[in-house]
Order: C-alpha cells, then structure tokens, then sequence
C-alpha cells in the first residue's frame, strides 16, 4: 500500500514541477527540493493543533489547519455539492458555483494530502533506514505541496468577496482644502491614475473634467473598465494630502493641500437607456477660443434629460453632429453615475466616508514634495520615495496598493474567522 502511494505521489509531484533530477544526477534518478521541514514528536500531527490545543483567530498568521477555517470550506463544500446537484440554478447561482468550484478542488486535494501524511505518521516506528529515508522524501514532498495547496485556498476564500466582483469604477477626483495649489495637484493625480489605467491595460470613458486657467482640475470623473479594477482601486479613495512650496509662492513658505478621490463599483450589466423623447436639445454658437468657425456656427450642444433635469453641453469640436454625439455619452455618464449612487443604498454614504470632509488631517496619503516622499498612513512603515516615478502611476503605486491589498485580506480573514466561532 505504502509503494502504491508513493508512486501515486510521484506523479503527483511531476505535474507541479516539484519533482527535478539533482546536480549531477541521472535524469532517471529524481528528488524532491523543498525547504527543511521540521517535524513535531511522534503524536502530534504536523498541520493540526495539539489535542486539547485550539488555534487562535487573533495569532500574527493564519493556517488552513484552524478550526475554524476547516468548518468555514466544510460549509463551503456542503454548498457547492448542494447547487451541483441541483436542477433549478439562476444566473447567480451559477456564477456562486463558479466561484466555489476552485477552493472545493483545492481543499479535496489538501485532505487527500493530509490523509497521507497521517498514514507516514502511523509509520514513524519503521526500523528499516532504507524505509524511513524514502518516508521523510516523500513527506517533505508532501509539505511542499501542501504549502501551496494553502496558498491557493487562501487565494481562492479571498476572491469571493462579492464586494471586490467588479471590473467597471466611477472614479472622482475633486481638489480639497488649499485653493489653487490644491486644484494643481488634483491634476496630478488624476494624471497619476490615468498612467495607472494605462499601465495595467484598462478602458477609460471620461465623464466630465473642470478644469482652471492654471492647468489644474477642480473636480473630474471618469469610467474604467478593466480586469479587478476596483480591487485595485478602491484602495485609493479617500483624502490624499500634498506638502510642498506652491509655484505661486514667493516667501518658500510650505502649504498644505488636499484632493479627494472616490471610487464607486459599477455591474457589469448595468446599462442605461437614452429614450430620444426625454431628451431637450439645444444648440447655440460656441464660446471661447476655436477660430472664425468655431465662434460664428450653431456648433455647441446642450442637452437636458427632461426626466431628471440632469445638463450637458460641448462645444470641442467644430462640427454639430460631433458635439451632439460627446454630449450624449456624457450625458449617459452622468445618468448611469446618478442611478448607481441611488441604486447602491451605501453609495452615498460610501462616498462621504472615502472623501471625508476633504479636512488636512482626514488624510490617507502624504506626498511631501521637499522629502521626495510618499507616506500611506495606513500602512506600517509606508513611506517610500521618489515622488517622479510614483506621480508616474506605474510600478511604485502598484507596490503601495500591494501593501493595502495585503492588509485588507488579513482583515477580511479575521472576520471570516470571528464570524465561523460566532455561529458555534
């Protein structure tokens, strides 16, 4: 039985890569490269607490072998096999059973692992050295695998968070506290994240932009639509502070000013239709610098949704038919923007407590100009500098978000723990 299983494992190693030929060995002859592994006293099961000894939820890490997490993926295997079997499946059941089926597999194959281990234990009185040499092989084989086995069922708990499910964002910047200077630097922000959606390959639909006479933006807001966008960027919302000597100044006093940025989820299948008899249009000869055409031509575009009472206008390009087409998509924007805030009961309060009151010190992140430095004030030791490259929107922020990303799936296990004890 034992030899069954070991050239079952085999295989099993081979077809995650786990299993190479040694330096100077025959192909023929293979071992397995892992990591030393400590083995705990014969008794004690190497991925399971002690008898009478109970894993904590409040411990630094987290092991698939806690209690609570076992019951949490028991029930997560009860429910997946439950909608298997059944015969009457919505879209959202299906899509639930989509999201189970990975961490179902994972966590079968972690008990196949695990039984295994359990018979090499059983084992540990073997007097034959041959024997146990192949035993301790092949359980640090095994551990290997399990290691991973873990990772990829944490992975797996963490992207069912129905909250993170969506590829399609609002995101607003809008400058805060700090007159001008604060409207420069909500510029570069939204330059910082238009060079992040370029970076990570999404979609943009801009919405409406305002921008000043010094090249800064008061307020704009934009779609992106991409693969996890909003889990990326939701870490981003809130109040974000800069400190450095504006252009503008002549003392080299340093001020402080702030930008807010707010992120709204969008579904994927939320659309809006524009009915042509809700609509009023106007048109009007357009304003401002454009050139003889541009100023002497009913151009400029208004339309309202009589429904709501929501305007737009655009007058950027020199042809009516052109205008009336941007107008359009900005006013679906606009539409589609308003619903979401009303169809989300939490949007609105979601709002108001990524963005604040755009205060000095509601800040989540410092760029102080004279340092060269970022500082996150949600993360421990968040500092980093080189304030050109992470302006940049590339990898540096993606680093940053990182480090978020990795805070908030220790949060969302500890309540995922806390909420399994509870309901003992």
């Amino acid at each position: 039985m034992f030899l069954t299983r070991v050239c079952c494992m085999r295989s099993v190693l081979r077809s995650r890569n786990l299993l190479v030929p040694p330096a100077g060995a025959s192909p023929s002859k293979s071992r397995v490269i892992s990591s030393v592994v400590r083995f705990p006293p014969l008794g004690q099961h190497p991925f399971h607490p002690a008898v009478g000894q109970r894993s904590s939820p409040s411990d630094e890490g987290f092991q698939i072998a806690d209690e609570s997490i076992q019951k949490y993926l028991e029930n997560i295997r009860l429910e997946y096999y439950a909608l298997k079997v059944s015969d009457q499946l919505d879209k959202k059941d299906i899509k639930r059973m989509a999201l189970l089926s990975h961490v179902v597999e994972m966590y079968e194959q972690r008990r196949i692992i695990v039984d295994n281990l359990n018979s090499l234990q059983e084992m540990s009185s073997e007097k034959d050295e041959d024997m146990l040499q192949l035993m301790r092989e092949e359980k640090e084989a095994y551990t290997n695998i399990l290691r991973k086995l873990d990772g990829e069922i944490m992975d797996g708990i963490l992207k069912m968070d129905d909250e993170d499910d969506f590829n399609t964002l609002i995101l607003e910047v809008a400058a805060g506290v700090g007159g001008q200077e604060a409207m420069l630097f909500t510029r570069e922000l939204f330059d910082m994240y238009c060079g992040f959606i370029d970076y990570k390959g999404w979609e943009t639909e801009v919405i409406e932009t305002e921008d000043t006479e010094l090249g800064g933006i008061r307020h704009a807001s934009i779609v992106v639509h991409g693969r996890d966008a909003y889990r990326y960027l939701k870490f981003e919302a809130g109040v974000h502070r800069v400190q450095r000597v504006p252009t503008t100044e002549k003392s080299a006093r340093i001020h402080t000013s702030t930008a807010t940025v707010s992120v709204i989820p969008r579904p994927d299948e939320f659309e809006i239709e524009l009915k042509d008899k809700d609509l009023k249009i106007e048109t009007k000869r357009a304003s401002g610098a454009g050139g003889q055409h541009v100023n002497t031509t009913d151009s400029a575009v208004r339309i309202v949704h009589l429904p709501t009472g929501v305007a737009v206008e655009c007058q950027t390009e020199r042809s009516q038919v052109k205008n009336k087409e941007i107008a359009k998509q900005k006013l679906l924007a606009k539409l589609t923007q308003q619903e979401l805030e009303s169809k989300f009961t939490a949007a609105n309060s979601m709002k108001k407590s990524q963005v604040g009151s755009s205060l000095r010190n509601e800040k989540i992140r410092t760029y102080n100009y004279n340092q060269d430095r970022i500082t996150d004030h949600r993360v421990d030791g968040g500092t980093t500098h080189n304030l050109k490259a992470f302006l940049e929107g590339g990898p540096q922020l993606e680093d940053m978000i990182a480090k978020l990303q990795a805070i908030h799936r220790k949060k969302q296990l500890m309540e995922i723990i806390n909420s399994t004890i509870e309901t003992k």
